[in-house]
């Protein structure tokens, strides 16, 4: 299909990354998207209150200092970040991290990064809803886990086919409902402090209980940073943003801030309300899961509780429409570009929504997620590998700066020091190495910490890509159509 035309990095990374229907053209992706809209797409898919189910677990690990390990996870993801604000200006297509890693390390790479990202956009949105089933099964026991779980596949389903204007605007309302039940959390933890105090020193969050120990805060940085998964989906709507490249990464660095900001606040307050000492917690694993829980319970009572939980509840289900939007948007992409069955790349005239591709993606997460609700460990066996995928696409997006900026967008510039990649000026050594280095380093040491089951499923759903790809490149090479 004809490429996109473009001037400067995108133009030139156009013929990189491949070609596609120009956005906003006759079966084309629209430009509807607003800047809050990609922020609600987020913030939705990241969870306001996503620590909520990780606070035991990083209070333990990191010794009680849990506000420091995510201030040092959000620096840590920071490197992420910025390399898809690089990478949105160099490829602004549907699809993300496969058109970064098309565009930067070739066609080889982007299918590979596609096809780890699908692991990550297919399974995340199926943890989401089957949290959402179980939830909402806990405030009603008559009805089963997984016919929640199902009902929540089916609805989001449906607003998403609906357009991802009218998909936006209802998750602004649910986006702004988990954002008041955080801010009432706020106000009621520090009226607590104010009238009864703090079950222990104000600095303890930061400098941790018994002193400050910077190898249980990094260990617990590992387990943090999953926190974050789910605000590169901005990246996903390139094709649909008013306003371009720019306002994607924008947006993409505004969500990781915000994000931030609101983890370390609620982690600060939760910690300094928290009964029982980060070494207790250490020594009571079975615990860690419901200390958030414990901790409203204990200080503010159990309407705040079960305020919380409706909240984590219907947010967890509009999480995974978001998930499910970027997945789509992934199929839709690897499918225009031949990679996966055509019949996916073709958008709908009414809505402007990759329909088939989102039922796609939509009949996946439904298998997985009810399966997984029908088995009582299902939960963790999805938990347990969805990182991996993501981590794999984080890794090649690096890498991707690194080769669009250093090797294939300063082809035919050699002697010049400058890149037509960098706009005709010489790369940037912090931007185009230094933090994409860093972040690689980041990726690497949590793939490290995964579980062995994580890391096993991940490496079974590499292998199956690279036999995928090696047949797509056979039948290319007997068609004589193999591009590098």
């Amino acid at each position: 299909m004809p490429g996109t035309s473009g001037r400067g990095a995108g133009g030139a990374a156009d013929g990189a990354a491949g070609g596609g229907a120009d956005a906003g053209a006759p079966g084309g992706l629209r430009r509807t998207l607003t800047f809050r809209d990609l922020l609600v797409y987020g913030l939705l898919f990241i969870a306001p209150m996503a620590p909520v189910g990780i606070f035991g677990t990083l209070q333990a690990r990191s010794h009680g200092a849990v506000t420091v390990v995510y201030l040092v996870a959000t620096v840590a993801m920071a490197c992420t970040a910025s390399s898809y604000a690089q990478m949105v200006r160099v490829a602004p297509r549907a699809g993300s991290v496969y058109a970064y890693a098309r565009a930067g390390l070739g066609e080889g790479a982007g299918f590979v990064a596609g096809w780890m990202a699908m692991l990550d956009y297919l399974l995340i949105p199926a943890v989401a809803y089957l949290f959402s089933g179980i939830a909402l099964h806990a405030l009603v026991p008559a009805v089963h886990p997984w016919v929640w779980t199902a009902l929540a596949v089916v609805v989001t389903t449906l607003l998403n086919l609906a357009g991802v204007r009218t998909a936006a605007r209802v998750g602004f309302a649910v986006l702004a409902m988990e954002i008041v039940v955080l801010a009432v959390f706020v106000v009621s933890a520090v009226v607590v402090l104010v009238a009864h105090g703090a079950q222990r020193g104000w600095a303890a969050p930061l400098t941790g209980e018994g002193g400050f120990s910077a190898g249980a805060v990094l260990s617990a940085v590992s387990v943090a940073v999953l926190s974050y998964l789910g605000f590169d989906a901005i990246a996903s709507f390139a094709e649909e943003a008013g306003g371009g490249a720019d306002r994607v990464a924008r947006a993409l660095l505004t969500c990781l801030v915000v994000a931030g900001v609101l983890f370390a606040v609620q982690t600060y307050l939760a910690a300094l309300l928290m009964p029982m000492s980060a070494a207790d917690l250490a020594a009571r694993p079975a615990e860690q899961g419901a200390a958030f829980y414990t901790t409203v319970d204990s200080a503010a009572g159990r309407w705040l509780h079960d305020l919380v939980a409706v909240s984590k509840a219907v947010g967890a289900a509009f999480a995974a429409l978001a998930g499910q939007a970027a997945a789509g948007r992934l199929l839709f992409a690897m499918a225009r570009d031949r990679r996966l069955p055509g019949a996916m790349s073709k958008v709908d005239a009414a809505s402007g929504a990759p329909r088939r591709a989102l039922l796609g993606a939509a009949l996946v997460t439904l298998v997985a997620a009810v399966g997984a609700a029908r088995r009582d460990d299902g939960l963790d066996q999805l938990s347990s590998i969805v990182n991996v995928g993501a981590l794999t696409a984080f890794g090649l997006l690096h890498a991707s700066v690194l080769g669009w900026f250093w090797i294939r967008g300063r082809r035919g510039d050699r002697g010049t020091g400058r890149s037509r990649a960098a706009g005709g000026r010489a790369p940037s050594v912090l931007r185009h190495a230094v933090v994409p280095l860093l972040g690689l380093a980041v990726v690497i040491a949590v793939v490290v910490e995964a579980s062995a089951t994580a890391q096993l499923v991940g490496g079974v759903w590499l292998v199956t890509g690279l036999v995928v790809l090696t047949v797509q490149y056979g039948g290319r090479a007997r068609a004589g159509g193999v591009r590098g």
